[in-house]
């Protein structure tokens, strides 16, 4: 029976972790010279385990097999967000390693093949899901071109030729290759480790609606400009971001979750009262019909002076049921309050 290699394969952990390493986690952005490091580092591994590995034109890293007959493919990504954890999507790629030379090494099923991903832009610096949308075949040639950092703006096709890929092909999921696909991923919510189980299997993904809100006020002097006659952006960003809060958890879903990851004011001075404020909302959800009447409040909210929203999604456009429908009077009275 084949046997897994918990010593080497907590000892590549570590050391893939070293690509980045940030206090107890790790910054690894997509095609940061410390992520394409990473990605010639795991590429080799894949070729001491007996892989013929590729770093394709998105900076996928694939070991394929040389075996014949069908095949099991494993992965996950090894870029990270900023300063994140250690394991997020990496230990699903050092599994499937470990259990490709696990197969290996056993006579009894030393005939069967693995190939092994590390998907590329997982955690979207440069749009998301870059490398498995290309995998499929469901990006093109033009959306790369178009693909921007989502922190400075910088084109993707300029750190694909930092990283020597610019004339790598892309690499498409073959017809016929595989039986099916495994991912391994570390647990993060803490609901196995409460509930004192140690594996789970998953049931749903989750929708993602991401809204950039700009909240438009005058920018003046914050020692001379009266507070009546103050029109501050900073203020109505922080008024909506305060009742999002406090109603979203009775309009939610069980297994809703919402976050505020990112807040700004322009010019960012103390004594100058913000003329522009932007703050990034993030709504999770496995129900569809959940996901889109949440979606609703932007047509609410865009009556309003002060705010701005853009929403990364497209409006929903059927009913929603009864219930979530109160989702729509709660926003318009956020977005309307005096």
């Amino acid at each position: 029976m084949p046997r897994i290699n918990g010593e080497r394969l907590l000892g590549d952990l570590r050391r893939i972790a070293d690509f980045g390493r940030y206090q107890t986690g790790v910054h690894r952005p997509h095609l940061s010279p410390q992520d394409v490091e990473s990605r010639r580092w795991l590429a080799n591994r894949m070729k001491e385990a007996g892989l013929e590995p590729v770093i394709d034109g998105v900076g996928n890293v694939i070991g394929r097999s040389p075996k014949s007959g069908p095949r099991l493919l494993m992965g996950s990504h090894t870029d990270t967000q900023p300063r994140g954890g250690w394991l997020d999507g990496v230990m699903g790629v050092i599994y499937g390693l470990e259990v490709a030379r696990a197969l290996a090494e056993d006579p009894d099923t030393a005939h069967l093949a693995v190939d092994v991903a590390s998907w590329a832009d997982e955690e979207g610096h440069w749009g998301g899901m870059i490398g498995s949308k290309s995998f499929i075949g469901r990006i093109t040639d033009a959306d790369i071109d178009a693909a921007r950092h989502r922190d400075d703006g910088s084109k993707m096709r300029d750190a694909l030729k930092a990283a020597g890929l610019e004339n790598a092909p892309r690499i498409e999921l073959e017809d016929g290759r595989y039986r099916c696909y495994l991912e391994a991923h570390i647990e993060q919510g803490g609901l196995l480790e409460a509930s004192d189980k140690k594996i789970g299997v998953v049931t749903a993904i989750v929708g993602i609606y991401q809204y950039r809100l700009t909240f438009s006020g005058i920018q003046n002097h914050a020692g001379t400009t009266p507070m009546p006659i103050r029109k501050d952006a900073g203020v109505a960003m922080m008024r909506l971001y305060s009742e999002v809060m406090d109603k979203f958890p009775a309009l939610a879903g069980p297994r809703s979750v919402w976050t505020v990851g990112k807040l700004s004011v322009e010019p960012g001075a103390p004594a100058i009262i913000p003329g522009k404020a932007e703050m990034v909302l993030q709504f999770r959800d496995a129900d569809p019909a959940v996901l889109q009447c949440r979606h609703r409040w932007r047509s609410d909210c865009s009556t309003r002076s002060t705010t701005r929203p853009r929403s990364t999604r497209p409006a929903c456009t059927r009913a929603c049921p009864p219930g979530p429908a109160t989702m729509r009077r709660s926003w318009r009275s956020v977005c309307r309050r005096p």
